[in-house]
């Protein structure tokens, strides 16, 4: 042990010198760093076509102008299909009094909004929504964290949502922000974390380096503590119903101020743990002890600091298989005078930011990143990162040309976002100037999310900034590898998605890796199936699944280019 701790420290040293000579060769200063880069443009065609009008998306998020943390926070999403069509829907988060929204997909591919008397058009001081079955009977619930409250909102049936928060036990009165289902205690029933973040005092007003009024950093208030409650709701499609396991799993020991989270099994040992990216704090990871209990273990298994040794501004997280190896890298967005983290694992467990390998330090310029997915757009084995990006003070210049229909009064804030090529070795590319429908114009961005919301095969985006409007962008890749999407689902608990489960898909000679947690990103909640991209490959050999439960099963190949609906329980069972 104290071997591999000195191996540990000495590459992490190597990394942090690393940065420092890449820092010292720059001589722009953090706001200088912030602006576009007069570099060429990548070559390669466009990646995402803007398609939100010609689909009906008329969403546009609401924040007031008087300097509120949590109108600076907020703006986030879902994709689910509520009603089980087999069309992806639409759920955005409101913010300053206004109501969210619901948009149903329909048969030709547009969206149609559904909000009013669906029992989901809640209003209050909104930040981000998951989806999730909180009660097994096979129908997506979702979850809203806002300023002061969680809620949970029963799906019906028939398009009708239920508020059925204080039925189901969920008493949180403080800062909600991410929330994510996990199955902790492998029970079959989804429980819930909520991210708090921190204990804001509204009355508090803070001033930027020029004395003028501006957005209180996060620094200036204490933290808070994420909330863990285990589901123990009596029988499938019954009354949903949690009991707060918050101090009796150890969770409350550590308090933080969490912004994202990645609920995934980060050790191997099949029991989900908790990742919380904690602003300007050390972040935290939750291990799952299999008993009930959590040990918070974030600084030794090297996620809890930056390559550097510091912390930063942790915000948004996506996991993913980057390199290939089959296991999850965790990347974590930060402020623009900052360099992002990129987690990989480098033994079962361990981990370290290889930021500076990545290549994504020498991106066009740097933003302030919020949401931030990893998928394979391009088909071809590997997941590229994308990230939405937004100021959070106004000591840095925004960026024009901002997106039509932001706020004014916003759009000093603005800032474009951006994409990345994964090489397949968890190298990156970066591609935003060839793509101006998602980089071209600046917004406050905040939530990201992805899904085929067309069915055919390629992610797309939907993204969503404060104070403008929410954008769909198609995925519009030519020559795109073959691809096969994976639908798990878990027939003993009404059919509902397997959240938790992970999936090993070969292929022409090669193991792709992934698991299936909907709620990363910033606030959001994506698609809950996994795409896999083959690149030539127009077959797949075999899917082995290993199940929430812990239970593993193997599922014969075929065809790609199709998704594929595998169920617990049907599959052939590979032993431990």
């Amino acid at each position: 042990m104290v071997k591999l701790g000195l191996q540990r420290v000495a590459v992490a040293f190597g990394i942090a010198v690393a940065t420092i000579l890449a820092a010292g060769c720059d001589r722009r200063s953090p706001t200088d760093a912030a602006k576009p880069a007069a570099a060429s443009v990548p070559a390669g065609p466009e990646w995402f076509r803007d398609v939100t009008a010609a689909m009906g998306v008329s969403f546009v998020h609401a924040a007031g102008t008087n300097y509120s943390m949590p109108d600076q926070v907020g703006s986030g999403m879902a994709i689910l299909d509520y009603d089980r069509d087999g069309r992806p829907d639409l759920y955005f988060v409101q913010g300053n009094g206004a109501r969210n929204r619901l948009y149903h997909q329909e048969p030709d591919g547009t969206f149609r909004d559904v909000s009013a008397g669906s029992g989901a058009d809640v209003a209050g001081r909104g930040m981000g929504a998951i989806a999730g079955d909180a009660n097994n009977d096979g129908l997506p619930d979702l979850v809203v964290t806002e300023y002061g409250a969680v809620r949970l909102l029963l799906n019906l049936g028939n398009g009708k949502f239920r508020d059925a928060t204080v039925e189901a036990g969920l008493d949180n009165p403080r800062w909600a922000a991410p929330a994510s289902f996990l199955d902790f205690d492998r029970d079959g029933r989804l429980d819930l974390v909520v991210g708090n973040y921190v204990d804001y005092d509204p009355t508090q007003a803070c001033d930027d380096v020029q004395g003028r009024r501006d957005f209180c950093a996060p620094q200036a208030f204490a933290g808070t503590s994420t909330r863990l409650w285990r589901n123990v709701t009596a029988s499938p499609g019954g009354a949903p119903r949690f009991e707060d396991r918050t101090a009796a799993s150890g969770v409350s020991r550590v308090p933080g101020v969490a912004l994202g989270l990645v609920c995934a099994d980060f050790d191997g040992d099949g029991w989900p743990d908790i990742f919380c990216a904690d602003d300007g704090r050390p972040n935290r990871l939750f291990m799952n002890r299999g008993d009930g209990t959590f040990r918070e273990e974030g600084a030794s298994r090297g996620v809890a600091f930056n390559a550097m040794g510091r912390t930063a501004a942790n915000m948004g997280t996506a996991f993913a298989d980057c390199d290939g190896d089959g296991m999850g890298d965790l990347f974590v967005t930060h402020l623009a005078e900052e360099f992002h983290s990129f987690f990989r694992q480098d033994r079962r467990g361990l981990f370290l930011d290889t930021v500076a390998q990545s290549g994504l330090q020498r991106a066009e310029w740097r933003g302030t990143g919020f949401g931030t997915v990893l998928v394979d757009f391009d088909g071809d084995g590997a997941p590229d990162l994308a990230q939405a990006n937004g100021l959070v003070r106004r000591a840095m210049p925004g960026q024009t040309p901002v997106l039509a229909g932001v706020e004014p009064w916003w759009a000093r804030y603005a800032q474009r976002a951006q994409v990345f090529a994964n090489d397949g070795k968890g190298n990156f590319r970066d591609l935003s100037a060839a793509n101006p429908s998602l980089c071209g114009t600046a917004c406050v961005g905040r939530s990201l999310a992805a899904g085929d919301l067309d069915g055919d095969g390629a992610p797309d985006l939907v993204i969503c900034g404060t104070a403008g409007p929410a954008r769909v962008l198609k995925n519009v890749v030519p020559r795109r590898g073959h691809w096969v999407a994976l639908h798990l689902e878990e027939p003993r608990f009404g059919g509902r998605d397997a959240i938790g489960a992970e999936a090993v898909l070969a292929a022409g000679g090669r193991r792709r890796w992934a698991v299936l947690q909907p709620a990363t990103s910033y606030l959001s909640s994506h698609e809950a199936a996994l795409h896999f991209g083959l690149g030539a490959t127009a077959t797949f050999d075999a899917v082995e699944v290993s199940w929430a439960d812990g239970t593993r099963e193997k599922f014969p190949g075929g065809p790609a280019d199709r998704r594929v609906v595998l169920r617990h329980g049907e599959g052939t069972a590979v032993k431990p």
